[in-house]
């Protein structure tokens, strides 16, 4: 009789035998017991991707709460405007303007109609009530091209107030929008079609060549290849408006200097937060200059009529500062567009220094790690 057909075998002790498996589906040949459905979804989605999943929900939610936190109830705030009245009357005037309920109008008085058309002309005045002793009717000199939002919202609160003093009004737009410019939003969306292309590009080139460069080499490279794309961008967007489309005629040169800026801001500080943060940066940089900047900007309600929150952050990003820079060009004369633009380059600058400086950093650390051996070369 041979070893296996020796029934006393299996019990000895001394032979090196595997244990016996009872009849699961363990054994070899049978199908495999299921996972169960925890296993299957843990497996199918791993725990970095339900972080970012919850990213994106409270990203979302963000996006709604900022747009309708912004734009669901406009009130007007504090809005500039000049008072040219009699000297008998003219400190009543702007008390009982400056008096009413909320401090919609900030009120003051000039020297004389022609000192108020320069401010308006300039940008530092919304509006001016040119009071008429010899009449029972005023002239309210308004600028649309500043805001239609601010210039209605003047508008209703100055004839609200005369009425209550038996006084009628007569409006005066001094500084209207441009014939292809309906509602003054022209300037808005060139900003944003401008900064949604800068933050696109450096999101493309993050996910096509990585998030975070390998070596400082490629890091500076890709900065580089931004600029020939923001200039491209910047002069593509002025011949959009001017030439092309006649939305916003007579300056295409300083429009297109604006529109480099803006671009080339928005590219490396979607690069920054990428080299910082990894694929999560572009997130980052969706919050900062969509979900904040979008409804702060000034495009349909003016930062004058926007809620606190909104009205204090609009100048300080992208978008507001870009939207005002180009209402200036085109209807201010230019005048006080520095403020603006030094706003947008210094995010342009930080943008371009953090990038670089994360580069660094990762650079050094591939580099101990590497010469470590704790570094795979694919890795690095």
């Amino acid at each position: 009789m041979t070893l296996d057909q020796d029934p006393m075998v299996d019990q000895d002790p001394m032979v090196d035998q595997e244990p016996v498996r009872h009849a699961t589906s363990d054994r070899p040949g049978s199908p495999p017991s299921p996972p169960g459905f925890w296993a299957d979804l843990r497996d199918a989605v791993p725990l970095r991707t339900v972080v970012i999943v919850f990213g994106v929900l409270l990203l979302q939610f963000g996006f709604i709460l900022s747009y309708v936190g912004a734009f669901h109830h406009p009130s007007p705030h504090r809005i500039r405007l000049a008072v040219v009245a009699p000297a008998q009357v003219a400190g009543q005037t702007v008390t009982q303007f400056n008096a009413i309920d909320r401090t919609p109008l900030d009120a003051f008085t000039v020297a004389g109609s022609d000192t108020a058309r320069r401010q308006i002309q300039q940008g530092t005045t919304s509006a001016a009530l040119v009071v008429d002793p010899a009449s029972s009717t005023d002239t309210l000199l308004i600028a649309t091209g500043g805001g239609t939002s601010v210039a209605s919202a003047v508008e209703q609160v100055v004839r609200a107030a005369e009425t209550g003093r038996h006084r009628a009004v007569k409006v005066d737009d001094i500084v209207p929008l441009q014939s292809g410019d309906g509602r003054g939003l022209t300037g808005f969306y060139l900003v944003i079609g401008w900064i949604v292309g800068g933050y696109l590009v450096a999101a493309l080139l993050g996910v096509a060549r990585g998030s975070r460069p390998a070596t400082l080499h490629r890091a500076t490279v890709r900065l580089a290849a931004v600029v020939p794309y923001a200039i491209v961008s910047g002069l593509g967007g002025a011949i959009l408006v001017d030439p092309v489309l006649g939305a916003l005629t007579g300056h295409l040169v300083a429009l297109w200097g604006i529109g480099t800026l803006l671009v080339m801001a928005a590219a490396t500080v979607t690069m920054a937060f990428q080299m910082l943060f990894g694929v999560i940066g572009i997130g980052i940089t969706v919050l900062l200059f969509v979900v904040l900047g979008n409804p702060s900007a000034g495009g349909a309600y003016q930062s004058a009529v926007l809620p606190p929150f909104w009205r204090a952050i609009s100048g300080a990003l992208p978008n507001g500062a870009g939207t005002e820079a180009v209402r200036r060009v085109a209807y201010f004369g230019r005048h006080d567009v520095t403020g603006p633009l030094v706003v947008i380059a210094l995010y342009a600058v930080a943008g371009t220094a953090v990038a670089f400086a994360a580069a660094i950093l990762r650079h050094r650390r591939v580099g101990v790690l590497d010469r470590a051996g704790v570094l795979d070369r694919a890795e690095a």
